[in-house]
Order: C-alpha cells, then structure tokens, then sequence
C-alpha cells in the first residue's frame, strides 16, 4: 500500500471512528432511491463496513433485489461516501461482536433475538472531505470566501480511494 492509500484509509477511519450514525441508501423495487439511517458499529474502516439490522425490512428487501448502495456518514473529522455492494446474513458470532446497549434499543428481545442479520457493505469506492479547521474555523473560512477575502473556503483535505 502507498504512503497516499495510507493517508486516504487513515483519514477514512478518523471519520467512522468520529460517526454515531451512517445514512444507508439503497434502491427501491420501483427504483427509487432510499436513504435510512443506521447505527455505525464499526469504528475503523478495512473496506467495508457492518451494520445490525432486522431481516425482512424495507432495506434487507431492497438489498435481495439490487445490492448495489451508498453509505453516507458525518462526523466532526468530516464526511464520507462509500459506494459499494451489500450482503445481508446471519452470523451469530459477529451480532455478539458488534453488539452494545445502543443494539439493545433496537433489538428488545436482545442478542438472541432470531431477526437480527448482519448487513455488510464492502466498499467499492470512497470518497471523503476531512475538516482540518473544526466548525467554527469552517465558518470563518466561508464568511471569508462570502466577504470576497477568499474564492473558496479552505476547510480541510479531498480525496478518493479505490478499494
């Protein structure tokens, strides 16, 4: 791996680490798009990303009939987009790995519950924006750039990543 896929796969990671919530989109039976949200479980990024979900909803459904899907995620390190294919199965050993209290809100009858699966999305693409400045350095970077001080905000770094 390159110095620069390195840079790319750190400043991807400090952005999941950051992130409490990913918005999954996938696509509709009409072909609609739909985004949800999704709690993050995984706090470093290898390539793909895990989620806990309920078999037989909406997404899981999706999902069987077309696999491809966007995850978006936010936090204070920045942002990110992950193009990627999705799987949905059953494996028990990985519910008991990713498992937290935060799980436990959406699965009342606990880790054991028969309709958790294991929603994995393996990244084809990535693409991020890290925020060097922090919230409020990116507002003065943009009230800079609107006062004509600047021709755009200059809040932090770009980039992309095959994986």
């Amino acid at each position: 791996m390159t110095d620069t896929q390195t840079d790319h796969r750190a400043a991807i990671s400090d952005i999941v680490h950051g992130a409490r919530t990913a918005l999954l989109t996938t696509v509709s039976e009409d072909g609609q798009l739909h985004a949800r949200p999704l709690a993050v479980q995984d706090k470093s990024f290898h390539g793909s990303l895990r989620f806990l979900v309920q078999d037989g909803s909406e997404k899981v459904e999706d999902i069987a009939r077309n696999p491809h899907v966007n995850v978006a995620i936010e936090s204070q390190g920045g942002y990110l987009s992950i193009a990627g294919t999705a799987t949905v199965t059953e494996d028990r050993a990985v519910v008991d790995e990713l498992w937290s209290p935060f799980a436990e809100a959406w699965f009342p009858e606990g880790r054991d519950d028969p309709s958790i699966r294991l929603l994995t999305v393996e990244g084809v693409s990535v693409e991020y924006w890290t925020q060097d400045t922090g919230p409020v350095g990116s507002l003065v970077q943009t009230l800079k750039a609107a006062l004509g001080h600047q021709s755009q905000p200059d809040v932090g770094t770009h980039g992309t990543l095959e994986v």
